[in-house]
């Protein structure tokens, strides 16, 4: 069952990727950023679950609070600037 969930994270996280990368404005890579992040945070949970470590846990908190932090700063900075 953890295979197929994790064959399926990494394509979400390519997709991003090529999103990210293939973006036509500042917006759409705001964004894919931010999906990369929220999927990352999902893939170390699932880790987490596999692996029966909390220290997982703990990494993907602090990920998703760095993440939720570099999109809300580009989201301030496409707005009025820094």
């Amino acid at each position: 069952m953890y295979d197929i969930l994790s064959i399926i994270i990494l394509f979400s996280i390519l997709l991003g990727i090529i999103r990210f990368l293939i973006g036509p404005n500042t917006n759409d890579r705001v964004v894919a950023f931010d999906v990369i992040s929220i999927i990352g945070v999902s893939l170390l949970i699932m880790l987490s679950l596999i692996y029966q470590r909390s220290l997982y846990l703990d990494i993907a908190l602090v990920f998703g609070l760095i993440g939720f932090l570099g999109t809300t700063i580009f989201g301030r900075y496409i707005e009025k600037g820094i």
